[in-house]
């Protein structure tokens, strides 16, 4: 039986926090090389933080429940147990009355810092709106389900601090609340200066365990610094590939490209001899109660170090590959790919996945607004790839197996990632006329261009099934599919790059 649920928690959301004018929210990840009583502490913290969640979805859902079964008994909606708020506020306050009866609560709540406690609860209060407005229809994605408990072994170690006292002791060492003093990683002089000068503040500190190692990431509220472009008047087409991770074609007419280093290939071969010695040791089973033998979490813990090894190296190499493409470039236009379904190419999700297009887009746009530009998002729709950049002609075909560009109409022969490249630019020298400038303009940094042509985004209409219509049983009909080429409205402000 389908049992009825809150629409919301019935509070008011608050707004969230505005940096002052002239200032902007910078985050700051650090590595920690904390001792052993330090780890412990860390642990503890994290874990509470994971039993706080837990307490706060068993308090919310117990009342669900509750009223499921009256509903079944016949009781009037009047007379069944009321819902339980799942705000903030209400879960803090439910919960500072448990820690002192509950017998699994009391005897060790006080070991940890308040701010782990609430860490959970926010995140509990989170976890219900977002599941709230899935219901409701005001959450883009797929349908969410209920909150669910977060299992010992596979919840992600993390905890935040927002208030105590939270400071930079010195070039190589971090206070936070209960936890003391921790050793960090390397030097950050080149931020406690500016804290200490008065033009940064630390807003919040969070902890957290991920590739095998500690980190802070510290949230900050600095003073806006805008180093503009060194070619501000120079706009960039950046098409992205598996084979090379970007072709950049510019409006002078330059083309380079980033290789693309397939990190996880090369690590394929350390790989498959980890997980094979990981399959012969003897691994938990939830099913029968198992616990792992220590063998076993040896030779998990080298094969995680080689996944971990592979994120660092990918990582390291996005952040080099579009580190100088803003600091370069005033207006940069990247593709709206649809990574997901992409991915569904069991030949080339692998790939795909290394490739990382999702974080390349996350980095050139932050980093764009950093430099004062602007980000340029093509169509999803757009033919890139089968439109000749000199003369405007879109190919009716043009599969990925042929990888050179040659134009029937006007002899144009040329590569076709770059071929891509020199379309993208030239919505750039387009889009100039919706009002929004290059370099540090006060327009918004993200234009989304629309499809330049009103054509059907389906590349071909849907399958007949067996059996119906006119046509062989299974055969495809291509009443809708272009069979010739066609030349494009848009191209008739094509920069003057041949």
């Amino acid at each position: 039986m389908s049992v009825a649920e809150p629409a919301g928690s019935g509070k008011k959301k608050r707004r969230g926090f505005e940096a002052r004018p002239g200032f902007h929210v910078v985050g700051h990840r650090l590595a920690l090389d904390p001792n052993a009583s330090a780890l412990q502490a860390l642990a503890s913290h994290c874990g509470a933080a994971r039993v706080a969640y837990n307490w706060a979805v068993r308090h919310v859902l117990a009342s669900w429940s509750q009223r499921a079964a009256e509903e079944t008994y016949g009781v009037p909606e009047a007379e069944r147990v009321p819902w339980r708020s799942w705000s903030l506020p209400s879960l803090r306050k439910a919960f500072n009355e448990a820690k002192h009866t509950d017998p699994f609560l009391r005897e060790w709540w006080a070991e940890n810092s308040k701010e782990a406690y609430n860490t959970g609860l926010a995140n509990a209060a989170a976890a219900f709106d977002n599941y709230a407005k899935s219901r409701r229809g005001e959450r883009k994605g797929a349908r969410m389900g209920r909150p669910r408990f977060k299992s010992k072994r596979k919840a992600r170690l993390a905890c935040k601090f927002t208030t105590g006292t939270i400071r930079l002791d010195d070039r190589r060492h971090i206070v936070l609340p209960r936890l003391g003093r921790i050793r960090l990683h390397e030097d950050v002089q080149p931020l406690v200066d500016p804290i200490a000068e008065g033009g940064t503040r630390i807003l919040s500190v969070t902890v957290r365990f991920e590739r095998g190692r500690w980190f802070a990431v510290l949230q900050t509220e600095e003073r806006q610094t805008i180093a503009p472009a060194n070619r501000p008047g120079t706009a960039v087409g950046i098409d992205l590939g598996v084979k090379t991770l970007l072709v950049m074609a510019d409006s002078a007419g330059e083309v380079r490209e980033v290789a693309n280093p397939k990190h996880y290939d090369q690590a394929l071969t350390q790989l498959r001899k980890a997980s094979r010695t990981v399959s012969r040791r003897r691994g938990p089973d939830r099913r029968t109660g198992q616990a792992p033998s220590r063998r076993w979490e040896k030779a998990n813990a080298v094969r995680n170090r080689v996944h971990h090894r592979v994120a660092n190296l990918r990582e390291n190499h996005l952040h080099q590959a579009t580190a100088h493409i803003p600091a370069e470039y005033g207006t940069v236009v990247v593709e709206d790919l649809n990574v997901k379904g992409m991915v569904r190419n069991r030949r080339l999700s692998r790939r795909i996945s290394d490739a990382a297009f999702g974080e390349l887009r996350r980095q050139l746009t932050y980093k764009t607004q950093r430099h004062g530009g602007r980000l340029i998002v093509a169509d999803r729709w757009m033919p890139s790839s089968k439109t000749c950049s000199r003369c405007g002609v879109v190919k009716a075909k043009l599969p990925l197996s042929v990888r050179v560009f040659e134009c029937d109409a006007c002899g144009l022969v040329l590569d076709r990632d770059a071929n891509a490249g020199h379309n993208l630019t030239a919505l750039a020298a387009a889009n100039r006329k919706t009002g929004t400038g290059v370099a540090g303009d006060p327009g918004p940094a993200l234009v989304v261009v629309p499809k330049p042509r009103g054509a059907k985004q389906k590349t071909r209409t849907a399958r007949t099934r067996k059996g119906t219509g006119t046509r062989a049983a299974g055969a495809t009909p291509h009443q809708g599919t272009e069979t010739r080429d066609r030349r494009q409205d848009t191209r008739r402000e094509q920069l003057a790059l041949w």
